[in-house]
């Protein structure tokens, strides 16, 4: 089914609701990008024992459009040795990514507006989960351009630990998606959100075994660059990753790029798996209590991710890397084959999850056993070293430097 807007054709007042919509949509996101930022200084400050902005505006709510105005009058650097037009087109490969997945997202019910049938949402497409998927693995892109066309080793550096390790948490998060759309036979957001709405131990959460829902939530979180997984940032190893060449406006867009995904990611992980705007409401100003469930539960997602970037730190590269590909693939995979499992028969489900939980704990049990013998086999070598003791190793001097220094 289309979107119930051009049901009846395509005349003037439809293509007006279209257009605001993405207007508002839009408004929406930069509004919620500045008041991200201010919550997230001021929760952190409250978590520290500071005071945060207090300065610019009442409670210091205006410091992010101080800080904006700012980036936008600063000048803009262009290093020697880069690449000039990939180096100006790579913050807009990272934004438009966040912009676009939040145009699929219901943030209510249906509302009538001028004798058209409006859905609260920019579009319903029926692949909207495939163009979710898409737009997510197009994000890399930006990322990887902008450190390779600034000419200089640590963008470059922090662009390929970026890149590996948004496609090491892509297979982890596209497999916990499919958990979702097995459960609910659609790949429409709003389909997805309509399975959920009769009770809400029939959201998405529960239906799929809590396990999914984990596993999208971490994998978002290293895709997203957060804590603690913010090692393409480290400024330890690479001073300030793939965005240290750059300045003023191009600078302020990746910044916004990160806090607009995160609040996009947070939608998305309602919408799939905690009902989207589906809640209890009342029987005045219906249309008005789907939207305040959406934002009620986007909102806790959004200051669990900050609380985890004042409690976390961050992770080594090599902890990255074995989370994604040794952990969170393989238990994917296998949860998405106990839930098709579970599908066809109870019986099946069951027999499915005894043969893979006994498949992981042979493979841990075999990993456990050669990890031991490499440490054995280090300690053994450690302790000959130590026995033998240091050894002088003379140098002989060719024929013609014998006898020469005197």
């Amino acid at each position: 089914m289309g979107d119930p807007l051009f049901l009846h054709g395509v005349d003037l007042g439809a293509v007006i609701i279209a257009i605001v919509k993405v207007l508002v949509v839009f408004g929406f996101l930069l509004v919620s990008v500045m008041m991200m930022i201010w919550v997230e200084r001021k929760v952190i400050s409250d978590m520290q024992n500071r005071i945060g902005p207090n300065r610019a505006g009442p409670f210091g709510l205006l410091q992010s459009l101080a800080d904006g105005i700012k980036l936008f009058f600063k000048e803009d650097l262009l290093p020697e040795r880069a690449d000039r037009f990939v180096f100006k087109l790579a913050p807009y490969l990272t934004l438009l990514p966040a912009l676009l997945i939040f145009t699929i997202v219901p943030i209510g019910g249906v509302v009538t507006i001028a004798h058209h049938t409006v859905e609260l949402q920019v579009a319903d497409p029926p692949i909207g989960i495939l163009f979710l998927l898409a737009l997510s693995s197009i994000s890399v892109y930006g990322t990887m351009l902008a450190g390779w066309s600034s000419g200089s080793k640590y963008p470059l550096l922090g662009s390929v630990r970026a890149s590996a390790q948004m496609i090491s948490y892509e297979a982890a998060m596209g497999l916990s998606i499919i958990a979702v759309v097995l459960e609910t036979h659609s790949l429409s957001t709003r389909g997805i959100v309509a399975a959920q709405a009769a009770h809400f131990w029939d959201w998405g959460v529960f239906r799929t075994g809590i396990v999914p829902f984990v596993i999208f939530w971490v994998a978002a979180t290293a895709e997203l660059n957060r804590p603690p997984f913010d090692l393409v940032e480290g400024e330890q190893e690479l001073v300030g990753g793939f965005n240290t060449e750059y300045s003023s406006i191009r600078f302020a867009l990746f910044y916004l790029a990160e806090f607009m995904n995160m609040i996009t990611m947070s939608a998305i992980m309602v919408t799939l798996f905690f009902g989207g705007p589906d809640g209890p409401g009342f029987h005045f100003a219906r249309w008005l209590w789907p939207i305040l469930w959406f934002l009620a539960k986007t909102g806790v997602f959004l200051y669990v991710y900050v609380w985890i970037r004042a409690a976390l730190p961050r992770l080594r590269y090599d902890q990255l890397m074995d989370l994604g590909w040794k952990r969170l693939i393989p238990l994917s995979l296998g949860w998405l084959l106990v839930i098709a499992g579970v599908l066809i028969s109870p019986a099946w489900g069951f027999g499915i999850f005894g043969g893979c939980l006994l498949a992981g704990l042979l493979v841990y049990r075999s990993l456990r056993v050669s990890r031991q013998r490499r440490e054995l086999e280090a300690e053994n070598r450690g302790g000959r070293a130590a026995r033998l003791g240091p050894q002088v190793q003379l140098r002989t001097l060719p024929a013609g430097e014998q006898g020469g220094g005197r």
